[in-house]
């Protein structure tokens, strides 16, 4: 079980930094500005977590026992809320007015340890009924998420169980219980990452349901013809979608709408969320330019209608067409008839 802890410890360093760099981009969270930087947050936290663990584990230090071990632990809840919270209620952004979220973690450092550690665990359990809840909320939708919600309620089964251990310690011993917690972190480091390879617009489809499940609209004093219109404008006139750095936030107020009534326009009124919206700007103007011009790379092809790399481009392209954008040209080339 010791080598299993460590192994997980070194993955959630590894994991967690490409989470960062690949998940948490700023077009993946462009309604959710707030779940984004938590999400980031709560990716150093934990990855931290993991470095007292390994201090602790393989060197046998003293270092869980310290303030900081303590903040961190206290940390953890508040900061997934924070994180989903916006997500699961279609709600734009956190009330900072509930900052007593983290009085806990204000009033970690003068708790002892033996009351600290099976408190901290206590209070999450609280976190993960409120998440159970909220989730339950969202049955109506559960067909669309059913590997997702498996899966989250693996991870809900998991940190119960780590919750009750915690609140046992002196039962399970201290040596094995940060064993078992160090596996758990990395075990839900490895769901997240199966989950995101398998739906990787989860965040999307997350925050659209909760809008349905919740009846949430902001186009009420909307008029979504004319805004439509002036949507249909930019891209086919203006070709805003070759600037590989147009985002929501950019194109609603090239529209004069806010980010979530563009949003809600492109999903109710189109049938999708906006990053499919751009990517399918994008590969139709590829497919043009990938006949009319057959001289051209495909890689030039892909950055002049605003993708960022080769590979964000084959993704995007295979995903809309179902092949590469080579096979698309030479298709296309081979049925076209000499003039």
């Amino acid at each position: 079980m010791q080598v299993m802890a460590l192994l997980l410890v070194g993955y959630s360093m590894f994991s967690a930094l490409v989470l960062g760099l690949t998940h948490f981009q700023r077009c993946n969270y462009a309604e959710q500005r707030v779940s984004r930087i938590a999400g980031v947050l709560l990716l150093v936290i934990l990855v931290t977590m993991q470095l007292f663990h390994l201090s602790y584990l393989y060197y046998n230090t003293s270092s869980l026992a310290g303030v900081a071990y303590r903040m961190l632990l206290f940390s953890v809840a508040p900061m997934f809320f924070i994180f989903s919270m916006p997500l699961l209620k279609a709600r734009p952004g956190f009330q900072w007015s509930r900052g007593w979220h983290f009085i806990p973690v204000v009033v970690a450092p003068s708790l002892p340890y033996p009351v600290a550690l099976p408190l901290a665990f206590f209070i999450g359990a609280g976190y993960l009924t409120w998440l159970a809840r909220t989730v339950y909320g969202l049955r109506e939708q559960r067909r669309r998420f059913r590997f997702e919600l498996v899966l989250l309620a693996t991870v809900f089964i998991v940190a119960i169980i780590v919750s009750i251990m915690g609140l046992g310690l002196t039962w399970v011993g201290e040596h094995t219980f940060y064993q078992l917690y160090a596996i758990a972190i990395g075990g839900a480091f490895v769901l997240v990452n199966l989950v995101l390879g398998m739906t990787p617009r989860l965040v999307d489809e997350v925050a659209e349901v909760a809008r349905e499940a919740y009846a949430v609209s902001t186009l009420t004093q909307v008029d979504c013809d004319a805004a439509l219109q002036r949507l249909a404008a930019c891209m086919q006139q203006e070709k805003l979608y070759q600037q590989s750095s147009l985002d929501l936030t950019h194109l609603a107020q090239v529209v004069d709408l806010s980010t979530h009534q563009l949003s809600e326009l492109i999903n109710t009124r189109l049938g999708k969320n906006f990053p499919r919206y751009l990517r399918e700007y994008r590969v139709e103007a590829a497919k043009r330019m990938l006949v009319a011009e057959p001289s051209a790379s495909v890689l030039s092809v892909g950055l002049s209608v605003g993708f960022t790399s080769q590979s964000n481009f084959y993704e995007a392209f295979r995903e809309i067409t179902g092949m590469t954008p080579g096979k698309f040209r030479s298709l296309k080339l081979t049925n076209t008839p000499e003039r």
